[in-house]
């Protein structure tokens, strides 16, 4: 096998491990015409590419930390600080099916989400109940996703994707909020950053909150040889994060660097579609 080819195999390999779950049997979802969008699709694009989907990816958990109901459904009901690379799989795959799986195991998937949210519930610290399936909780959590998904697709992606296709992504990806039960639901990308606005005197910060965003932050890679890859993906997304977050959180940009993070994530980007799609 040519060096060129061996180098894909491993690479493609590489990945797939990082996403799926080889001791439970997990396999690549398969991209099927009949899902819910197809390969026409704004959602095909901007969750097609590996990269921009770890860098948004990180950036949404960010986002989404910064409310406290989020957080408390997080730490109080998930093995999140003890096993994070399971909670990101799990998402990754939630996303993969319903974007790209047939419709039956998109409705599957959404079904199971939905009942478990019903079981996550509790009591905030200033004794606020709070319940994760709580429809504006839940927009809360799909707009901070698809629009870190989206900023990292424009940054690392395409950077020349058209306002009516942006539009057209968060018009797409409001069925899967609708089917969990998340409202008010934005259909364009103006509406998003709207809400998101209109939330930001919920968000608040306190000693868990920092210690989630560590916890994120410091995760080891697999394996020790792709940690300066996962470093930078990760600073790649602190500095998607808007200003505004990254003072929440304490967190810096990395400035003087930041063209050299920026470079290094494309180029990595660039790597693994070469790999995927070639």
């Amino acid at each position: 096998m040519p060096l060129r080819d061996r180098l894909k195999r491993h690479l493609v390999g590489e990945v797939r491990a990082l996403f799926n779950d080889r001791a439970r049997g997990e396999q690549p979802v398969q991209r099927r015409d009949d899902g819910l969008f197809g390969p026409q699709s704004a959602a095909w694009k901007v969750h097609g590419d590996v990269t921009t989907m770890m860098v948004g990816g990180v950036a949404a958990l960010l986002l989404q930390m910064l409310h406290p109901a989020v957080l408390a459904g997080v730490w109080d009901h998930s093995e999140f600080r003890h096993d994070m690379l399971g909670r990101l799989r799990r998402t990754a795959r939630f996303i993969a099916v319903t974007t790209f799986g047939a419709r039956d195991d998109a409705a599957s998937a959404i079904d199971r989400v939905r009942t478990i949210h019903t079981r996550v519930s509790g009591m905030l610290a200033d004794g606020t109940p709070y319940r994760a399936d709580e429809p504006r909780l839940l927009a809360w959590v799909h707009v901070t996703e698809m629009t870190s998904f989206l900023d990292a697709w424009l940054a690392y992606g395409n950077p020349a994707m058209s306002i009516a296709d942006q539009d057209r992504y968060f018009a797409e990806t409001a069925l899967i909020a609708r089917a969990l039960g998340a409202e008010p639901v934005p259909t364009t990308k103006a509406g998003a950053l709207a809400l998101i606005g209109e939330m930001r005197p919920e968000l608040q910060v306190d000693a868990r909150t920092r210690e989630v965003a560590r916890l994120v932050l410091s995760q080891r890679a697999p394996k020790l040889a792709a940690q300066p890859v996962q470093a930078m993906t990760f600073q790649a997304a602190v500095d998607l994060l808007p200003r505004w977050a990254r003072e929440l959180h304490g967190l810096e940009a990395s400035t003087l660097g930041r063209p050299l993070v920026a470079a290094g994530t494309l180029g990595l980007a660039k790597t693994l579609r070469w790999a995927f799609h070639n």
